[in-house]
């Protein structure tokens, strides 16, 4: 008589992937804003576990979830901030607009952009480049432009005095004449104050540079964290400092945005800070409207576009614009190339008949803190 053969069992791998997809997909969702890459490796009857996280509840459970089962299994996984760091796990833009890019690589796409003053925590580094985390937990790569420092550096600059730059752009001095500039400013740089006059701050920017600010042109931190209020009339303001700011994949800053870059800004210079992109954005604030019942739109509401789910295919975010009132909003649309006002009324000149066809739902920033941090109650500088 000959035996049935039987089918063999699921591999280490095989066993260990739901459980190591399972933990991601708590822990780290969104690769955007935490890491998680974790690869089973088989070696006899051991499993290798080789990759890295930033999440160390992650890593935790993992193992937690593991010892339920009969598997063996070695860790090698990176936790970052990686140890060659040593305590240099901090840092601080020190230009006043620094890109931070996909890959390690100037080739490598632009996924966002940090101004002056912007603390960094600092996941590791290859050749020149760093893996760097801004406020907002977006992770990308950046060479050089900002200043690292260990946890007692990071707390002096922390506590030192500062200033704001206001205007749109503008110049820092090699002195009061004004004659010469030493680097060029933005709205949202962050700069330490040595000393002031009724014209000028003097400053340290944080790379130790010294120079001189136009007294009207920036106001003291400490004073812009008390008074800051996002207010209906304050974002739509400021939205219109930014008029005609050209557009620029992974812009965010007064010399080029893109769409959630600009509603981003907006908002920090309100004192809130957004997520980075359009399809984080709108998970944050409130739900005022997702069948164009527009009458319910505020000014400073953040409006979404993109590709409605259907019964094979996901939600698809591409775009956001801030209503301003009287049936427009205003927005950094690619192909404009600038930042722009549209309207939903047909009879406008403004009249988006595009946008308004994938127009998918409109959030509230203003009254919630739903994935938003408030400059106020979060000390980031």
């Amino acid at each position: 008589m000959i035996a049935a053969c039987s089918e063999p069992g699921p591999s280490l791998s095989e066993r260990a992937l739901p459980i190591i997809d399972s933990v991601k997909t708590k822990y780290a969702p969104d690769k955007r804003v935490a890491l998680f890459a974790i690869e089973p490796i088989e070696k006899g009857n051991t499993l290798i576990l080789r990759g890295e996280t930033d999440q160390p509840t992650a890593k935790q459970q993992l193992f937690a979830a593991l010892d339920t089962t009969e598997i063996i299994y070695q860790d090698s996984i990176n936790m970052l901030p990686e140890t060659s760091l040593d305590d240099d796990t901090l840092g601080v833009v020190s230009i006043s607009v620094a890109n931070i890019r996909s890959q390690p690589k100037h080739s490598g796409e632009l996924a966002t952009q940090a101004t002056m003053g912007t603390p960094l925590r600092i996941l590791k580094k290859q050749g020149d480049w760093h893996l760097v985390q801004t406020p907002d937990k977006y992770i990308s790569w950046m060479q050089g432009s900002f200043r690292p420092m260990n946890a007692d550096t990071f707390q002096t600059w922390q506590e030192a005095d500062k200033i704001i730059y206001t205007n749109p752009y503008g110049f820092a001095y090699l002195d009061e004449n004004m004659e010469h500039t030493v680097a060029d400013l933005v709205m949202g740089n962050i700069m330490e104050v040595k000393d002031e006059n009724q014209s000028v701050y003097w400053v340290e920017l944080p790379d130790g540079r010294e120079a001189y600010v136009k007294r009207n042109e920036a106001v003291m931190l400490d004073d812009w964290l008390a008074e800051v209020k996002a207010t209906e009339e304050s974002v739509v303001e400021t939205a219109f400092q930014l008029m005609g700011v050209p557009y620029l994949w992974g812009g965010t800053s007064a010399k080029g945005v893109d769409c959630s870059g600009y509603t981003k800004t907006i908002y920090f210079m309100n004192g809130k800070v957004l997520p980075r992109d359009a399809s984080q954005q709108v998970h944050a604030g409130e739900l005022v409207d997702e069948n164009k019942s527009f009458k319910n739109l505020l000014p400073g509401d953040l409006l979404f576009f993109g590709r409605a789910a259907t019964d094979s295919t996901r939600e698809r975010v591409t775009h956001v614009g801030m209503w301003i009132g009287n049936d427009e909003f205003i927005h950094a649309p690619g192909l404009e190339a600038h930042v722009k006002i549209s309207s939903i009324d047909p009879a406008s000149d403004h009249y988006d008949e595009f946008n308004l066809n994938r127009y998918l739902r409109t959030k509230r920033m203003l009254t919630s803190d739903r994935d938003i941090l408030t400059l106020k109650d979060v000390k980031l500088f």
